[in-house]
């Protein structure tokens, strides 16, 4: 299981719940905040993790088991956009502006919670197809 947005390669999914429960390299964030190149606030709203917490995991130089679960989902969404639309600046862009398929919703709105995430996953699919 690769996750190449954030730069996690794993020979299985096993190995990929075993670092999640490690904690991802605080890192992961910054990886996945210049991919997407929004805010630090932004993504730890999205993230759902405070300012003072971030920098504290980034000085610990670890997430928690949660929070690398909530990067890991955003990371992933990305991922199948770029796979998808193959041009990191497409999936930047799309993930950013109001999708008819999501209610003219903003796709990185969705991906605070798993469900929201599924559906941009889902829409992802339908324009695939």
């Amino acid at each position: 299981m690769n996750v190449s947005s954030i730069g996690i390669q794993t020979k299985n999914i096993d190995e990929m719940i075993a670092i999640l429960k490690q904690g991802l390299p605080a890192d992961a964030f910054d990886k996945l905040r210049d991919r997407l190149k929004v805010s630090d606030n932004l993504l730890s709203n999205i993230v759902q993790i405070s300012k003072r917490t971030l920098n504290r995991r980034r000085q610990d130089g670890r997430l928690k088991t949660d929070e690398s679960e909530r990067v890991l989902r955003i990371a992933r969404v990305y991922d199948k956009a770029f796979e998808v639309f193959e041009n990191e600046e497409m999936v930047e862009g799309w993930l950013k502006k109001p999708a008819r398929g999501l209610g003219h919703k903003i796709p990185l709105e969705y991906l605070d919670t798993d469900l929201g995430a599924q559906e941009v996953v889902n829409l992802l699919g339908r324009i695939e197809h």
